[in-house]
């Protein structure tokens, strides 16, 4: 398998992302771009990446912070993440950034492509999309649904996958709603998985065991999740 860190620009920011895939097999093949959780590409990212390597594609994790803005610990990270969160105009070019960055880095069909983000890079994923991307679908693990744009909705071009904790206190019900409404009315073809009992975080081993802190890690929601990631991958890309 080959992996790197790969560096790319956004304007003058230093973006540094991570990409795995098969080094082994001959042609380009589908490509996805990993938006990160609110700690910035770090082990877990790159972990997914080469789960996904080991799958057939060619993974590679944006980097939405920068190089020199990577979260120090769980105390800084909401600060960080904030600043694109109240920010979607640049949280989008950063998203873009990424997705061009992972079809000039690797053996990646530029025809197949896809986006998936965890938690904070859900939302990546997801303003991504209503930008226009051109690629075949996003999937969410745990991810942010609001945006202050829902109008955008009618630009995205691909499916949608949304996997989402039924007790997750960061994604009420209400902004669950919301989103519903802003996929249906936009006419995109959307689906979304609720998995009972499972919080935020759901896929990440070290958010702890304890679901009343409203983060924790699922191990059964985890496994549901990753497959139902499989089933709609193959579903877009192929």
């Amino acid at each position: 398998m080959k992996t790197d860190t790969i560096g790319y620009q956004d304007g003058d920011a230093a973006l540094e992302g991570y990409i795995a895939y098969d080094d082994t097999m001959d042609g380009a093949r589908p490509g996805i771009v990993i938006y990160h959780d609110w700690m910035g590409v770090g082990p877990y990212v790159e972990n997914r990446c080469r789960q996904l390597a080991q799958l057939g594609y060619v993974a590679f994790a944006a980097d939405i912070y920068g190089r020199d803005s990577r979260p120090s610990g769980r105390e800084d990270a909401p600060v960080i993440a904030g600043r694109f969160k109240n920010d979607r105009k640049l949280m989008r070019r950063r998203a873009s950034a990424g997705l061009e960055a992972l079809k000039h880095s690797g053996p990646a069909d530029p025809g197949r492509l896809a986006a998936i983000g965890y938690c904070f890079g859900g939302t990546c994923a997801l303003e991504l999309a209503r930008s226009a991307a051109d690629i075949k679908g996003v999937i969410t693990f745990h991810g942010g649904l609001d945006t202050p744009s829902p109008g955008d909705a009618a630009n995205i071009k691909g499916k949608v996958l949304v996997l989402h904790g039924a007790d997750d206190p960061f994604v009420p019900p209400s902004q669950v709603q919301a989103f519903q409404e802003e996929m249906r009315a936009a006419k995109v073809d959307w689906h979304m998985v609720s998995y009972g009992f499972a919080v935020h975080s759901f896929t990440i081993p070290n958010a702890g065991d304890d679901p009343s802190q409203g983060a924790a890690y699922n191990r059964t929601a985890d496994r549901r999740s990753w497959q139902a990631m499989r089933t709609f991958l193959e579903e877009v890309l192929t």
